[in-house]
């Protein structure tokens, strides 16, 4: 089975090289770079890969523009904090292209904030496409965190991927301040009216979802502040979409 191994960037020199490495298995690798203007792209030629520049506009037409470019059917995504595991190697080449019945794979994620392992506050329930055919699938539009549409059935690797997603907390809220705008700005697009329930009663739900429900005491202080940022994030992105709606109305 050939595999073409598609890494999106955007100034990620922390990460490259140790993700590039992570997919050497692959028989093509291609880094979708959004114009980093740190040493990703420096540091990434020192590899065997292709590299593709292309303006940022969401994340799913990022990816769908790179699948468009790969040479082979099969594709792996990794983002650039992630890395894959050497079981979770050994388990993707042991698929047999011509008997598996599945034209893609979820893989569970192992979710870091610096070097502490986040086990709990809802990152147990994490999983994400990692491994599929691009003639059964495609990314679905949705500007932040894009899910595939697969046209068949989906199979399940055993084995978890290392995702170092955040090097500290104030990373960590300054992800979620870029999603809570883009989402706003997605929300805005389909007309959502901003109620005093967005504002109050949901990012109430959401601290306790992830800090009880989800179990988010059990990762001690992190789970309160993951908690914390996740309900604040939810706030900011309906206070983005009522600065948004505002000013679409008054014209301001």
């Amino acid at each position: 089975m050939k595999i073409t191994a598609i890494i999106p960037t955007l100034n990620e020199e922390i990460h490259i090289e140790a993700s590039i490495k992570s997919v050497d298995f692959a028989d093509e690798i291609i880094v979708i770079d959004s114009f980093s203007t740190d040493q990703t792209v420096k540091l990434a030629k020192h590899h065997h890969v292709k590299i593709v520049q292309r303006i940022f506009d969401d994340f799913s037409s990022q990816k769908n523009f790179a699948i468009d470019l790969a040479k082979n059917d099969w594709i792996y995504i990794l983002d650039a904090d992630e890395r894959v595991t050497p079981d979770l190697r050994n388990e993707i080449l042991n698929i047999d292209e011509k008997t598996t019945k599945f034209v893609g794979f979820y893989v569970n994620r192992n979710f870091y904030l610096g070097d502490k392992h986040i086990k709990y506050t809802g990152c147990q329930r994490d999983k994400v496409i990692r491994l599929f055919r691009k003639s059964k699938c495609k990314y679905n539009g949705v500007k932040v965190h894009e899910t595939i549409k697969a046209n068949g059935p989906l199979g399940f690797f055993k084995h978890k991927l290392d995702h170092f997603s955040y090097r500290d907390f104030d990373h960590y809220m300054s992800k979620q301040k870029l999603y809570a705008k883009i989402q706003a700005q997605e929300l805005h697009e389909k007309c959502q009216k901003v109620t005093l329930y967005h504002l109050f009663v949901k990012p109430a739900i959401t601290f306790i979802i992830h800090y009880v429900i989800r179990l988010g005491f059990l990762d001690g202080y992190s789970g309160f502040l993951i908690s914390k940022i996740r309900a604040y994030r939810v706030l900011d992105r309906y206070m983005n979409l009522w600065y948004l709606n505002n000013k679409r109305n008054h014209k301001i």
